[in-house]
């Protein structure tokens, strides 16, 4: 598995065998609070960087989850519909929400990598 990425909007991206592997940060799923429902993309959606494409609700708030890159929704996981909370008990891990067919793969290399990204937290962003 490559190195995590992470996008200004939380979102974290790592490359493994070819797909990109999207879900949010550790820092996001704590100010989100308690997950209770995950609305997921359909696989083969072609999506842009930046591009709203999934939703997450938890006791605070709903807010979009966004592709960290350009490409097509190869995948999403289904276990969060069952059981959402594992958005918060494994945001890094099992609490991944899709995977994405990358247009370029390189594309993540534009994003922030874990130490500009725990500054980025830092400032409230």
């Amino acid at each position: 598995m490559s190195q995590t990425r992470f996008a200004e909007s939380h979102e974290w991206v790592r490359l493994d065998d070819g797909l990109a592997v999207v879900g949010i940060s550790t820092h996001a799923q704590d100010a989100l609070g308690d997950v209770v429902f995950v609305d997921l993309p359909e696989a083969g959606r072609a999506v842009e960087a930046g591009e709203a494409v999934a939703v997450v609700e938890s006791v605070k708030a709903a807010s979009d989850i966004y592709a960290p890159i350009a490409g097509t929704i190869a995948t999403v996981n289904a276990a969060l519909v069952d059981d959402p909370a594992l958005v918060n008990r494994d945001p890094m891990g099992e609490g991944w929400f899709f995977t994405i067919t990358p247009r370029d793969a390189a594309d993540a290399d534009k994003l922030m990598d874990a130490d500009a990204y725990a500054k980025h937290a830092e400032a409230g962003a």
